[in-house]
């Protein structure tokens, strides 16, 4: 697995230190269903990690302004874990979490493999629009991110195959 960004130091990182309060709880919802977006890694309660480079950073001092205007408590530090042990495990850990999204995605093209014609049409624009969600937060892409692209080709081409016969 390699160290996505070329941008980025290696061994850096940009961490986001938050708290909000408990209620009202959607504005801590939001943040969250943000952090899961950006595809972060979670330190600790209220800190999460993510490889350091502009893009990461610039995401990451939005989300503390969210935080702030909700009433909470926000931080962004740049760090580096103590060893490289620690690094790989930290990236391990997030490719591990992207390969088990690529992984549904993958099932899910050959479940509709099996659909009809305009099921299967459907099925490719979704899964790759989906594919594009789950790459942009792909930092240290597994092996399963090829096989997921190829498994959505192949259900966009059988797709475009059927739609060509019938005209």
């Amino acid at each position: 697995m390699s160290l996505n960004s070329a941008e980025r130091s290696p061994g850096e990182w940009v961490l986001l230190s938050y708290r909000m309060p408990r209620e009202p709880s959607t504005p801590r919802i939001a943040v969250w269903r943000k952090l899961k977006r950006l595809g972060v890694a979670q330190l600790a309660d209220g800190v999460v990690a993510l490889p350091a480079d502009a893009r990461t950073r610039e995401h990451l001092e939005w989300l503390a302004d969210e935080v702030v205007d909700a009433g909470g408590t926000a931080g962004i530090w740049i760090a580096r874990p103590a060893t490289t042990a620690q690094e790989r495990e930290l990236a391990r850990s997030m490719a591990s979490a992207r390969a088990e999204e690529y992984r549904a995605i993958i099932d899910e093209a050959g479940a509709a493999a099996e659909l009809g014609d305009g099921g299967r049409a459907s099925a490719a624009r979704r899964l790759r629009a989906e594919l594009r969600r789950v790459t942009r937060r792909d930092y240290f892409p597994p092996g399963e991110r090829d096989e997921a692209r190829q498994a959505v080709e192949t259900l966009a081409q059988a797709a475009a195959d059927v739609a060509e016969e019938t005209r």
